[in-house]
């Protein structure tokens, strides 16, 4: 691990002050000021020197009312600081947003859900090995404009959803897709104020820059979520598929949430993991399924039209039968759920 400097903001605006000190025009992934909250990321690589921060501004105690859960509003407030484990945990969650307590508690050990906070777990970067071992000099995430190894390397556990030649990294994470299944919102503040934006929204796919991860701008950081109180958030789910049960990451993951009445469906929302570079909204699958009753049949036309656009590339063509797979089974578990 480099050198580098510590700085324990006293409150929210020392964060984003310090955070503000670096060079203009540098993405948030590449910025000598990085953010510190529960560490489960960011120190990982820094060991393996792909991140090389010079300041490491603590934030973990900064927000008080960021570590709440909570109503507000028509929506629950999750906050930023509060930890996977103190979501996952949460009596109202578990009863009425089981679709967020199952994709947190799937995420990790028991161990890092006590460490880890909801907003880190929505940045935190690839496990593409190209991108984590720093022998590999052709990475466009780690260093812009040099390449991608895993177009021609091995893959299996790459992306087939939102790709580009320059990178087919997946997104590790599964709590960013809950929320962008119930229309989730991230409050964000920053140097030039506060802002609101759909979790769909925040993360961006690599086309031409893969640094480029997100949609904040530098010294941003992200103090809490909002879900809508909604008919579906009751009858949701998160299934994960994975190579192993416990402590994995997706090979290809579903979150499903669905308004249902005598087995029609009014409302579906749909967001897929483990197959795609970002947290992925399917709306090709939830308009196939609007309007009509939940069969076999309907699930695996849904799941058709959430793959028509795949991209697979040697040992991940796979993934797009798995997805499929995975979101027919979703779908028909979360069709049986009783509310």
């Amino acid at each position: 691990m480099r050198p580098f400097s510590y700085h324990r903001a006293s409150d929210l605006a020392d964060a984003i002050g310090a955070a503000g000190k670096g060079p203009s025009g540098v993405p948030p992934t590449l910025a000598r000021v990085q953010f510190l909250a529960g560490g489960t990321t960011i120190l990982d690589l820094m060991k393996l020197d792909v991140m090389r921060p010079e300041v490491l501004v603590d934030i973990k105690d900064v927000a008080p009312a960021s570590r709440r859960i909570e109503h507000r509003g028509d929506s629950i407030y999750l906050g930023g600081f509060a930890t996977m484990a103190e979501a996952a945990d949460h009596p109202e969650i578990k009863r009425n947003y089981p679709i967020i307590a199952q994709s947190l508690t799937f995420a990790a050990s028991p161990q890092l859900r006590n460490m880890a906070t909801l907003g880190g777990n929505v940045l935190q970067r690839t496990r593409c090995s190209y991108f984590r071992d720093t022998s590999w000099s052709a990475c466009n995430k780690r260093a812009p404009g040099s390449g991608c190894a895993a177009l021609d390397g091995v893959n299996r556990k790459h992306a087939v959803l939102g790709v580009s030649d320059r990178c087919i990294a997946t997104y590790p994470g599964d709590f960013a897709q809950a929320l962008v299944a119930l229309d989730g919102v991230a409050e964000i503040a920053g140097p030039g104020g506060g802002r609101v934006v759909p979790v769909e929204t925040l993360h961006r796919e690599p086309g031409e820059a893969p640094h480029i991860e997100t949609n904040l701008q530098p010294g941003e950081v992200i103090v809490g979520f909002h879900v809508p109180v909604a008919a579906w958030t009751r009858r949701s789910l998160y299934l994960k598929i994975r190579d192993r049960e416990s402590y994995e990451f997706a090979l290809s993951s579903a979150a499903v949430a669905l308004d249902l009445s005598d087995g029609k469906i009014n409302r579906a929302r749909i967001a897929l993991g483990g197959v795609a570079t970002k947290p992925w909204r399917s709306r090709e699958a939830e308009a196939a399924l609007n309007g009509k009753s939940l069969d076999e049949a309907l699930a695996n036309r849904a799941a058709e039209a959430a793959f028509a656009t795949a991209r697979p590339r040697g040992d991940s063509a796979y993934k797009v039968e798995l997805g499929k797979r995975t979101l027919v089974r979703a779908l028909l578990q979360a069709g049986q759920i009783t509310t």
